[in-house]
This record gives structure tokens, sequence and C-alpha cells, in this order.
């Protein structure tokens, strides 16, 4: 029985929004703090002791701090095997091993690009920033590459990792949510067959509609 889970920031953040998606999968209940990264309320000294160097605080359980959204998900599965979702980081060592691959392409090869995107498309135009153009189109080109790798694999699986819902499907979820929100971002995954319908499976799971319906109630720095 999960007891004493609290995740701080806000359901906006693409990293605090992994982590309530793979709670929610996980059937754990937990605490949700809302802390406003762009207001940097974060730096208030009563949340001083759990911060990390750069003053941001995502998840604690006890007397246990950690920052990282993956290694959260990661913790969670290994820490709670029998509740919610079993399947979801794997049955096995060779599956664990290939959610692994997966997890670490989407976190050296996926992220940055589509963090730029979610930036320019989504995050910038609420903020009253004008959108950089060439960084965009940069960009767009890098997430096209790794969609054709995408493309190709789910050709042959209905998930990345095999034919069942993983983390490494789930980690993919918050940045592609809000680039699939704009018109141009959307066409970068509904023009690849097998990624189009991979990310209509993963966004209809229960887990991250919950999550976006906690962004829509909440939306947090854009309030």
């Amino acid at each position: 029985m999960a007891a004493g889970l609290q995740v701080f920031g806000q359901p906006a953040s693409t990293d605090v929004a992994r982590v309530l998606t793979c709670l929610f999968e996980k059937n754990l209940e937990f605490e949700l703090i809302r802390i406003d990264n762009f207001k940097k309320e974060h730096k208030l000294p009563e949340f001083i002791k759990l911060r990390d160097p750069t003053g941001q605080v995502t998840f604690k359980h006890g007397d246990k701090t950690i920052v990282d959204s993956r290694a959260i998900c990661r913790y969670l599965c290994t820490e709670f095997p029998e509740d919610g979702n079993r399947t979801i980081y794997g049955t096995g060592s060779l599956e664990r091993a290939s959610i692994e691959q997966w997890l670490q392409a989407e976190a050296q090869s996926f992220d940055a690009p589509s963090s730029e995107l979610v930036f320019h498309l989504a995050f910038a135009p609420q903020l009253n920033m004008a959108p950089d153009e060439a960084r965009i189109v940069e960009n767009e080109k890098k997430l096209q590459q790794m969609l054709t790798v995408y493309n190709e694999i789910l050709a042959k699986n209905r998930f990345l990792a095999g034919d069942e819902f993983t983390l490494a499907d789930l980690s993919h979820l918050p940045n592609s949510h809000y680039i699939v929100s704009s018109p141009r971002g959307k066409k970068l995954f509904t023009s690849k067959k097998h990624v189009a319908r991979w990310y209509d499976a993963i966004s209809s799971r229960q887990s991250w509609k919950q999550v976006v319906k906690m962004q829509s109630e909440h939306p947090g720095s854009f309030e």
C-alpha cells in the first residue's frame, strides 16, 4: 500500500504530467502540491529541504526525494509492482531491457527537439512571446527524423516496446500532447500512419485523460 506520495509542481509541466500519468496507471494515492515555476514560488523556505540544486521539487516519498520524472516513474513501478498496471515496466528482463532502450531514446533524442516545439508552439503564444521560426523549423526536422524511425517500428508493433502499453509509450505523452495541440505540430504525427495510430491509442488511455483534465482545471502558470 502506497503512503505519503507527494508530487510538487503544476499539471501543466511536462515532467509533472509524466509522473501523474504513471501514478494513475499504477492506481496509487498521492498528494499534489501545486508550485508555479514561473513565479518561482518553489524557492520559499518550506521547500528548501526538498529541492535539488536547481531548486525544482518534483517527488517525495517518506524521506526519499527524486527530481527526475523518468526516474520517478521507474521508482514507482519497482517500489509498487503489484499495484495498478503490473506490466507497464515489463514482466521480465528482456521486456525491461526493451522498455529501457526506448526510455533512453525518448530522453536523449526525442525530448530535446520536442521540448523546443512544445515551448514555441504551445507555451510561447500563451506567454505573449513571439515563436522563433528558425528554431521551430530546425526542431521539426529533428523530430520528423525520430518519428520516421518510430513509424517503422510501429508498423510491426502496437506500441514501442511490443504489444503492451509501457513506460516507453507513457514517457512520450506530455510533450506529444502539447505538440499536437497546434495544427502545425499535429501534422508531424498525423502524416505518419503508424505514429498517428499509436498516438491515438496512448492519448486515449484513462490515466492520460485524467491528467489532461487536471491541466484544464488547474492550468497553473497560465491562470
